[in-house]
């Protein structure tokens, strides 16, 4: 009997230990998966890439961990930086880069982004650097750029 008892409680922590493994895993891969998305979406919005850097790099063949200008936080393997200044790149800036929770610096400097910035900006909490200069936004700031609490620099220069 009380063989049956040690067993049985063996039993339920490989299961458990099971569950929480399968658990995490599916996690990461959601969590990836919105970050790929939020980061297709962008390169979805590029209208010209003179250089090619998006269009050769970010191909869903590859781990986001590895496409140019993204950098991957080691804690939670989230983006936590994007760095596309000077690619020259010309488009928009769309809803779904809101879904980069995890994103403390955004540095879009010295390309062609143009239009307004969407709304979905306030949802990156964790912002402490947004760099815009030398592109082509043309409204005025927006009012909701005070909701980010941990920000640190804000670099809008040089725009229309």
């Amino acid at each position: 009997m009380g063989n049956t008892g040690f067993c049985l409680a063996i039993m339920m922590a490989a299961v458990l230990l099971l569950h929480f493994v399968v658990s995490f895993s599916t996690k990461t891969t959601t969590n990836i998966s919105t970050d790929r998305s939020a980061l297709l979406a962008l390169k979805a919005h590029i209208v010209s890439d003179p250089r090619k850097m998006l269009e050769t790099n970010w191909s869903t063949a590859t781990s986001i961990c590895d496409w140019v200008g993204v950098t991957f936080g080691s804690r939670h393997q989230r983006v936590i930086a994007l760095n596309l200044s000077s690619m020259l790149l010309t488009g928009t800036v769309p809803p779904q880069i809101g879904n980069l929770s995890f994103l403390t610096s955004l540095d879009l400097t010295n390309n062609f982004f143009h239009g307004s910035l969407p709304i979905q900006l306030t949802n990156l909490h964790r912002l402490k650097l947004i760099n815009l200069l030398w592109n082509n936004f043309y409204e005025e700031i927006p009012s909701w750029f005070d909701s980010f609490p941990k920000l640190q620099w804000l670099i809008l220069s040089a725009n229309n």
